[in-house]
């Protein structure tokens, strides 16, 4: 089994990250060759539509690394700022055409081809769905907890939700940047950017206000109490390969799950992933973004089943505020997680059960990050794991003390992480081997609005 680099060797390894602006951008008149940033600044100036990812800048720099839309042609380049704009600027998900779509201001995906708002009254009109109805239907008094709901109201509430889902899921299709234009608040509330079975796509400089599932499920027979199941990621990738996400922010604002009703004795959950890589998703890089104000935030490997040899994901110089799981939860992939903040406090109501979680034999490694902890919080509750999963590295650090997260987390719980991995992250770009500086460097440049 092979160990994380040591601190010697990652100090040989250190670099600060670079921008790379391709040929194409040189050809729209950025100017001749390569031009290299620093990106720990604003890159002002600079085209944001044509940048492609840096050369070992994470997995998704591997093999191809990631373009995105960078040779898109004027013909499949388009500024869009309405639901309905959107969709066509896509195009067919089969599609290959490199394209580049620029979100000028926020985009509501629940409204209508005129753009008028839609309600979650409107998707259930004709359905024969209500919510009082459906909760009279199942309520496990009566019905019980052993089977998933079914009948007239749960075929009438999975109509009302497929009504929602062609409203609010865009799907992305191969060879393709989705950018938001600099001060423009660029974003898409309530919605949902698709990536599925498709190669090579950029998300960049954008904010999603968490989509909100009007019809969420009712599974008595998840966990001991049963728990409501909402259907919507902000951004999923199913089958993705070479995905770069940059620079995004995530949250559930400005609907948070404090305003969320009890049914059952469960909160009524209308948020699922902020993030989600799986369904042998592999070769992605997902840095400088802002996770704010969500439950289940990123999940990598959709089961204990999914892809063994992919699921490879770099996340590097991210901020966790107000977070409570799943940053990430990780099953059996390769997974390099360095110079990120996780600020733990609670947060708007949302209170960390814990940030990474090594499962189904993943293996990870985490290495210079920083946590913020609060007073009478323990750090044996950081990591989590199922007893299969690995966590290697060092140079983390709690409340700027170097902690050894891992034993922590073992000295506590009779499930043990593994502390070996099978493998060497070597696409390492911008790695830095302190993470002392991390809350105040990332506080600037990380999430969407900061790139100029």
């Amino acid at each position: 089994m092979a160990t994380p680099p040591s601190p010697a060797h990652r100090r040989s390894l250190r670099r600060r990250r670079t921008v790379v602006v391709t040929a194409a951008a040189a050809a729209a008149g950025i100017g001749a060759g390569f031009l290299v940033l620093n990106a720990n600044a604003a890159s002002t100036g600079v085209d944001l539509y044509h940048q492609t990812l840096a050369a070992k800048d994470g997995w998704a720099s591997s093999g191809t690394g990631t373009t995105g839309g960078a040779k898109a042609d004027a013909a499949h380049t388009f500024t869009v700022s309405t639901r309905a704009q959107l969709v066509k600027a896509l195009g067919s998900a089969s599609g290959t055409t490199p394209r580049i779509v620029k979100i000028k201001g926020t985009i509501d995906a629940n409204t209508d081809d005129s753009g008028k708002k839609l309600s979650c009254a409107n998707y259930a009109a004709g359905t024969g769905y209500s919510l009082s109805a459906y909760l009279k239907a199942f309520n496990p008094s009566t019905y019980g907890r052993s089977k998933l709901p079914s009948g007239t109201q749960e075929k009438a509430r999975a109509a009302a939700q497929a009504k929602q889902a062609k409203r609010v899921i865009f799907r992305v299709p191969a060879n393709t940047s989705v950018v938001g234009v600099p001060g423009t608040n660029a974003g898409i509330n309530g919605g949902m950017l698709q990536i599925q079975g498709v190669d090579n796509v950029i998300v960049r400089n954008l904010t999603f206000a968490a989509p909100q599932d009007c019809f969420p499920q009712w599974d008595p027979t998840d966990g001991n109490s049963g728990n409501w199941n909402s259907q919507y990621d902000a951004v999923t990738l199913r089958g993705a390969t070479h995905v770069w996400a940059d620079h995004n922010t995530f949250t559930d604002a400005p609907r948070l799950d404090t305003s969320d009703p009890t049914y059952y004795g469960r909160q009524y959950q209308i948020h699922d992933g902020d993030l989600d890589i799986t369904k042998g998703s592999d070769l992605v890089t997902v840095e400088r973004n802002q996770f704010t104000n969500h439950d289940k935030t990123m999940l990598i490997g959709s089961s204990d089943t999914d892809s063994v040899g992919k699921l490879r994901v770099s996340i590097h110089h991210n901020v966790w505020k107000g977070i409570v799981q799943r940053a990430p939860l990780a099953r059996i992939g390769q997974i390099h997680i360095y110079n990120n903040y996780f600020d733990t406090k609670t947060l708007n109501g949302y209170v960390l059960q814990y940030s990474v979680n090594s499962r189904a034999k993943a293996q990870v490694v985490a290495e210079d990050n920083y946590w913020k902890t609060s007073a009478g919080q323990k750090v044996s509750k950081l990591f989590s794991g199922d007893g299969t999963g690995s966590i290697a590295g060092g140079g983390n650090l709690v409340n700027g003390t170097a902690t050894n997260l891992v034993a922590a987390y073992n000295a506590a719980n009779s499930k043990k992480l593994k502390t070996t991995v099978n493998w060497r992250p070597t696409l390492t770009a911008g790695l830095e081997t302190s993470a002392k500086n991390l809350p105040t460097e990332l506080a600037t440049t990380t999430g969407a609005g900061v790139l100029k």
